[in-house]
């Protein structure tokens, strides 16, 4: 039930909040990672949560995510519900051994008497000039792994509701947060605790005349550029998918097919990113519908550029989709 008292926070805020409050709730709940201790984590999400539970519960862990990933497996076989924190998503590629061998596996492994609700934190996505790594995003991976979910947030009440639904799930959750987003535009927040449903997209914004679908840190985008094409006379739809796995094909195919028109807008790079997934998914059960082929806006087929000028360039921004959304309206 969501609380009716709300106030303006941040996302770094908002999930911040989230975590105080499942640690408050359940004492089977264990934070930990790279600094997330003494320091707060390097964005300062876990400020304090430390010095309030105690280091049995709040605790940094060596620079070894493997093994971070490892632990937090054996922590919920234990019966805990650890929620696990990834320095930058770019840094998950050392633990894949354990995320593709068995986080996703163990529930049907032991054909179901073996769950493991773990929740993994990953910052992901560019914006603010990082190093190389820091910037990636990897959902992709995680997407095409049985037995795990997905969640990337789009604004700090959804991050919020969302990670305190995700830290109550009992299949292993990767929660991955927009890094542009963390100290960008503000929202007003319920106070308390309260869950939003996993597997649910949201309209944010109606539309006829085509349909924006991303997530995350491309919501904004998507809203940035609708708001143009508003000022040209062209009405599009903007959905923010919110979870990837299970995706709501429902409200995904719903949104295409009433708009004939669909560009789907990604910042991974484009060659086997999500976007061609969902591309896929509206080509099986909208083709009837459409009236333009499917467009992609996403990064380039190259690592992201580290500590560069031309980060503007390969991050997808509104004036690509804009791009994108006057050629399929040629159709």
């Amino acid at each position: 039930m969501v609380a009716e008292r709300t106030r303006l926070l941040n996302m770094v805020q908002a999930i911040h909040e989230a975590l105080d409050l499942a640690l408050a709730r359940d004492e089977r709940v264990l934070v930990f990672g790279e600094d997330v201790g003494r320091l707060g984590g390097v964005f300062r999400v876990t400020e304090g949560l430390q010095e309030k539970y105690g280091e049995r519960r709040v605790f940094d862990t060596p620079l070894a995510e493997s093994g971070i990933l490892g632990l937090a497996i054996g922590l919920a076989m234990g019966g805990m519900r650890p929620v696990a924190e990834i320095q930058f998503a770019g840094f998950l590629y050392p633990a894949l051994d354990q995320i593709l061998s068995h986080l996703g596996r163990w529930r049907h492994r032991s054909r179901g008497r073996v769950g493991l609700p773990v929740v993994v934190r990953a910052p992901y996505g560019g914006g603010v000039h990082t190093p190389e790594q820091h910037a990636d995003s990897p959902e992709a991976i995680l997407c095409h792994t049985p037995g795990v979910k997905v969640v990337i947030p789009a604004s700090p009440e959804r991050a919020k509701g969302l990670l305190l639904s995700a830290i109550e799930d009992e299949d292993p959750v990767f929660f991955l947060e927009a890094i542009k987003l963390y100290r960008g535009a503000r929202a007003q927040v319920p106070e308390g605790y309260y869950t939003l449903p996993l597997g649910k997209a949201r309209v944010v914004r109606e539309g006829k005349a085509a349909t924006l679908i991303g997530y995350g840190g491309m919501v904004e985008v998507m809203l940035e550029a609708a708001e143009v094409a508003q000022k040209e006379g062209v009405e599009v739809m903007v959905v923010d998918l919110e979870t990837l796995v299970p995706l709501d094909e429902d409200t995904l195919l719903e949104a295409v097919r009433e708009t004939g028109r669909a560009i789907v807008v990604y910042e991974a790079m484009r060659t086997g990113g999500f976007g061609a997934e969902i591309a896929a998914r509206i080509a099986e059960g909208a083709i009837d519908h459409l009236q333009a082929p499917v467009l992609r806006v996403a990064g380039y087929d190259a690592p992201y550029p580290p500590f560069s000028a031309i980060e503007h360039l390969y991050r997808p921004n509104a004036k690509r989709v804009l791009a994108a959304l006057r050629k399929v309206l040629t159709y």
